[in-house]
């Protein structure tokens, strides 16, 4: 006999409707494979699509397995933020409460919570260390990748560097907003320059420190097209290295690093 899943749809990293990054939550994947999860991500198409399930160790709250239309993901920034309002929303997690614990395919991930009378109004994910590869010295074959002149990334005094927090991503620092925009994939070339890199980076996240009016402390866009995402709209398991990354090579201070936009 068939049966019914319920979820609820998201835009998460945003402060209005129709904007940030969407996320389907299916409150209660149980009874459900890991074929038909994926399918299910596939035919949502959103950037990552999650199922929540039972603890499967006493030091988690819930198991939560994340999806995007191409692959599962240890870990993933705004699925996991996504679901903890899901939770917060249907009283899965009481109001007041301080944190909650899911159990990931890379182990227990804490979300810390504060609450507004009684609705939940922020949340904080901790990620783990960081973990830096080895300077990437073809810094023309990382050009050809992301269809932009060598010169917009050669300039950049900064290494191409594969950073990971759980999901590694080759970071690419640019002169300014302008290549950052002009910046696209190059399909056949970037498929090849990320086969030949270890560890295999799931994407690639381009940035620039660049000020702009909207006083970010970098301008960024992230493509991961073998995940399913030729580009996603915001990432939070690739900002996590990108702040370390910024502290290592001094383009922030560690103040700075405390909060950033």
């Amino acid at each position: 006999m068939a049966r019914s899943y319920r979820y609820l749809q998201y835009d998460v990293f945003t402060d209005h409707l129709f904007g940030g990054n969407q996320l389907a939550v299916f409150l209660d994947g149980r009874g459900l494979s890991t074929e038909t999860m994926q399918a299910i991500a596939k035919e949502m198409n959103f950037s990552e699509t999650t199922f929540v399930l039972p603890p499967e160790s006493a030091d988690t709250d819930v198991r939560m397995r994340i999806f995007t239309p191409g692959h599962e993901l240890p870990i993933a920034g705004h699925p996991t933020i996504g679901s903890t309002f899901a939770l917060a929303r249907t009283g899965v997690v009481d109001p007041g409460r301080e944190r909650v614990i899911f159990g990931l395919g890379i182990g227990p991930v804490p979300v810390s919570l504060t609450w507004n009378d009684g609705e939940l109004g922020f949340a904080w994910m901790t990620q783990g260390q960081a973990v830096f590869g080895e300077p990437v010295t073809d810094r023309g074959a990382v050009a050809a990748a992301l269809s932009v002149q060598p010169s917009a990334v050669t300039a950049a005094t900064t290494p191409v560097q594969v950073v990971s927090c759980g999901v590694p991503f080759l970071f690419v620092p640019l002169m300014t907003r302008h290549a950052v925009d002009r910046a696209s994939v190059n399909r056949e070339p970037f498929g090849a320059l990320l086969q030949s890199m270890k560890p295999h980076p799931n994407g690639i996240f381009v940035f620039t420190p660049e000020p702009g009016a909207d006083r970010a402390t970098v301008y960024s866009r992230m493509f991961a097209p073998d995940l399913g995402v030729v580009e996603d709209p915001a990432t939070g398991v690739a900002s996590g290295p990108l702040g370390c990354y910024l502290l290592r090579h001094k383009i922030v201070t560690a103040e700075t690093a405390a909060h950033m936009v």
